[in-house]
C-alpha cells in the first residue's frame, strides 16, 4: 500500500479463518492473520516486528496493538499501532487510533480519532486505557500523571467454536 516505505517481513504464523469465530482475547509473536471474526482484544507480545493483518472478510470487536496492522476489514474498538498502520480501501474502524506513521488508501473509513504519536506514547496509551492491559514491550515507561491509571492484570482466554 502507498508503496513508500518497506512493508514488515514477519511470516504468518497464526491464522483465524473465514468462518471461524473466536470469543476471547488473543495474544501473539510474529504474525497473525484475520479472514474470520475475533470477539475480543488483539496483542502482539516480546516481539517488536510482529505484525496483525485483518483481510475485508476479517472483523475484530476489541482493542488491537501491535507494532505493524495491515487493516482492510472491520475493527470496532481502539487501534495502537506502534510502528505502522496501513489502511486498505475497505477498512472499517469505529474506534480511536493512535499511530507511529499511517498510509490510507482512498475509501477507508474512521469513525474517531487519528492521533500521531510516538512508539512509546502509543504503547503507553494502550498501557493506560482502562479496559486491560495492552502494552506490546518492554520500553513503556511508568505514568508520570496522576491522572493516568495504572493497567489492570487481565486473564487471557482463547475459545474457539
Amino acid at each position: 500500500m502507498l508503496g513508500r516505505n518497506k512493508r514488515p517481513s514477519s511470516s504468518i504464523g497464526t491464522l483465524v479463518g473465514a468462518g471461524t469465530k473466536v470469543t476471547g482475547n488473543i495474544e501473539f509473536s510474529g504474525g497473525l492473520h484475520i479472514d474470520g471474526n475475533v470477539n475480543g482484544d488483539i496483542k502482539a507480545v516480546g516481539n517488536k516486528s510482529s505484525v496483525l493483518s485483518i483481510s475485508e472478510r476479517g472483523s475484530v470487536q476489541g482493542v488491537v496493538t501491535a507494532p505493524h496492522v495491515l487493516l482492510n476489514g472491520k475493527v470496532k474498538g481502539d487501534v495502537y499501532a506502534l510502528e505502522r498502520l496501513e489502511l486498505g480501501a475497505k477498512a472499517r474502524v469505529d474506534g480511536n487510533v493512535r499511530y507511529k506513521l499511517i498510509g490510507i488508501e482512498v475509501g477507508a473509513e474512521v469513525n474517531g480519532k487519528l492521533v500521531r504519536t510516538s512508539a512509546k506514547a502509543v504503547t503507553q496509551a494502550a498501557r493506560d486505557d482502562p479496559d486491560s492491559s495492552r502494552a506490546t514491550t518492554d520500553e513503556v515507561e511508568p505514568p508520570t500523571d496522576a491522572r493516568q491509571q495504572t493497567p489492570r492484570v487481565s486473564k487471557i482466554n482463547v475459545v474457539g467454536e
